[in-house]
């Protein structure tokens, strides 16, 4: 198997930029003596969108912006990429993923030694359900990502959209927005396996100071309800809504 080193290192990029921005906010909003203590959720979401325009930006005109294995699967499902390259926008979604996160923690240092509440670092790194119900929580997971999913196949040509990048900058980080401001409030909208394992690992293993466990009981429902959501997605633009369409 021979990859593509300038969608890796697109990818690769793009997806760190998104999370140092999108985990930036939730760190800047969270941890204690930073400015934007307390901003609140508009904050979050606002900024996680245009997190995911500046990644849209960079990536799109070179690997077509995946940033997100849910993506990447649903659009090989969706035959718009073949499936032999699905390992290498997720490795490189990862390890994007993985470094945004590092960077974050240098930036925040400080802040994380003086924020006394665990929860609140470990949330700086991953999500968690504002109620843990696990089924419930798979299906809030499932239904943000069918949705991201579903448009961004809508917005292509027949199925062939190439990423986040097939909607445009703008209107991606719109999708998002929404997405977060009315359905992120129950598991807080991961739709994104790579958005929270990445930084879940770089929480584990980094010694961020205080900091307790990683929740790993949770951690596959950002994984799974995701993938799934995005390959429900696809199957269902494919067997429904082109015919709708009329294609």
């Amino acid at each position: 198997m021979e990859f593509n080193t300038n969608i890796m290192i697109a990818e690769i990029v793009g997806t760190m930029l998104l999370i140092l921005l999108g985990d930036g906010v939730v760190a800047g909003v969270l941890l204690a003596k930073s400015k934007a203590n307390n901003a609140g959720w508009i904050v979050i979401t606002a900024a996680w969108a245009f997190a995911v325009y500046v990644g849209v930006v960079v990536a799109g005109p070179i690997s077509g912006a995946h940033l997100n294995p849910a993506v990447t699967v649903g659009l090989a499902t969706a035959g718009a990429i073949t499936w032999g390259q699905v390992p290498e926008y997720i490795i490189a979604e990862m390890i994007g993923a993985m470094l945004g996160a590092t960077l974050v923690v240098i930036h925040y240092w400080d802040h994380f030694k003086v924020t006394e509440d665990q929860g609140l670092k470990l949330a700086v790194f991953s999500t968690g359900p504002a109620i843990r119900n696990y089924g419930l929580n798979f299906v809030s997971e499932f239904i943000g990502t069918f949705v991201l999913m579903f448009v961004i196949l809508t917005f292509g040509t027949n199925g062939s959209a190439a990423g986040l990048a097939s909607l445009g900058a703008l209107p991606v980080a719109l999708l998002v927005f929404v997405i977060g401001m009315s359905l992120g409030g129950t598991s807080g909208y991961a739709i994104n396996p790579a958005r929270d394992l990445g930084p879940r690992i770089i929480h584990a293993i980094l010694p961020v100071p205080g900091k307790g466990g990683s929740d790993w009981g949770y951690s596959w429902v950002p994984v799974v309800g995701p993938l799934v959501g995005g390959v429900v997605a696809a199957l269902f633009y494919q067997a429904v809504w082109v015919g709708v369409m009329g294609m």
